[in-house]
């Protein structure tokens, strides 16, 4: 079911301030940085290997993300995984019982996207992507 781990999101308060850290100290290198005006963010892609750290940045003070920010501060926001199928992978979740956000798939910056709640993740927030093929 799981490919790989797709990538690691990082909530910042600005992605310029954080890119000082991760392209200027640590030396990874900037991919692209891009507007998901549905969820009010600004992603900053900065691929390791077969993965990638994505910086996120809130659009609004109304974002989800600037709710998290707000009351838990910058550091780890949830690890996304990779699957073939979407669908089949969180209709067999839900039938193990784990508690889902999105019991449908929608639209995120590189592929449709849904969320497992971190209850039933041992506190981690976790997000599957299926990419367009």
């Amino acid at each position: 079911m799981i490919k790989k781990i797709d990538h690691i999101a990082i909530v910042v308060h600005n992605i310029e301030e954080a890119l000082q850290v991760y392209e200027g100290a640590l030396g990874l290198e900037l991919a692209e940085v891009k507007e998901v005006p549905e969820q009010a963010v600004r992603i900053a892609f900065l691929p390791i290997g077969e993965s990638e750290i994505e910086l996120v940045e809130p659009l609004t003070a109304e974002s989800g993300i600037a709710r998290f920010l707000e009351k838990r501060g910058e550091g780890l926001h949830h690890i996304c995984l990779e699957v073939d199928d979407i669908e089949a992978a969180l209709q067999d979740l839900a039938a193990q019982g784990i508690r889902l956000i999105d019991k449908q798939p929608r639209q995120g910056a590189h592929g449709r996207v849904a969320f497992l709640h971190p209850k039933s993740a041992h506190g981690v927030l976790i997000e599957l992507i299926e990419k367009p093929r």
